[in-house]
């Protein structure tokens, strides 16, 4: 049906569950247009190596970039500032103890050259309703009961694909982050899709691979684990090991 290396126009989504391979994606990683937000092609667009991304007034638009951006669990870097922020228990790390408030606040978030957002009425709905299954889980960093960062992200095997981040307080998604990663890896996940590049990823230890590379960690990592569905509300597996810090 597809042929590979032939230019063919942007794939337009029917009700039908399908996508197009992903080396059909336009230079910039777009891949399709249309379909809907169910928990059913969301789940087969993540194992597939493929995410939505859109704003108000668009359609539903699909990608799948080259290169990816990934961050192995095991190389988080967490330099000597991030280590004294952790080691003053500066914040309270829960994981998801407020999914609908960190969506919220990932929607609201204003950063460079970020006028609008992409998170709509409709996405939001969508991963909360991803949550109430099991499959979205955010982590949440707290300062007084005041919420001031944390991220959100779906997980599926040993993969766990973010989508968005924020912080109200210096360090705060970082800490965030750095308790996902150790955590991950403690529970022997192999993957944190990061989609597309960032120099705050980076920092943090993210790396850019090309798509043939992140669809082959994808398949080992959906095959790593099983998926472990409900809440990640524990604590305890929030604390980060401040022995791990690098410079």
């Amino acid at each position: 049906m597809f042929e590979k290396g032939k230019p063919v126009p942007i794939f337009g989504l029917s009700d039908e569950l399908l996508f197009p391979p992903p080396w059909m994606a336009e230079p910039d990683g777009l891949l399709a247009v249309g379909g809907d937000l169910s928990r059913e092609r969301l789940l087969l667009a993540y194992r597939s190596g493929i995410f939505p991304w859109y704003e108000e007034g668009q359609p539903i638009l699909w990608w799948s970039p080259n290169p990816r951006m990934i961050l192995v669990p095991s190389e988080i870097h967490i330099g000597k500032s991030l280590s004294r922020v952790i080691k003053r228990n500066e914040f309270d790390v829960a994981f998801d103890r407020d999914f609908p408030a960190v969506i919220r606040k990932c929607a609201d978030f204003r950063g460079p050259r970020r006028d609008g957002t992409w998170i709509t009425r409709e996405m939001y709905d969508a991963y909360v309703a991803l949550h109430r299954a099991g499959y979205a889980h955010s982590v949440e960093t707290w300062r007084d009961g005041v919420l001031a960062g944390g991220l959100y992200g779906i997980s599926l095997g040993g993969c766990f694909f973010g989508e968005s981040m924020f912080s109200e307080a210096d360090n705060a998604s970082k800490v965030a982050l750095a308790a996902l990663a150790k955590r991950l890896h403690a529970e022997g996940f192999t993957l944190i899709d990061c989609q597309n590049h960032t120099p705050h990823l980076e920092r943090l230890g993210a790396r850019e691979i090309f798509r043939k590379a992140f669809l082959a960690l994808l398949e080992d990592g959906l095959r790593a684990r099983p998926t472990r569905r409900g809440s990640w509300t524990e604590p305890e597996a929030a604390r980060v090991d401040t022995a791990e810090a690098r410079d």
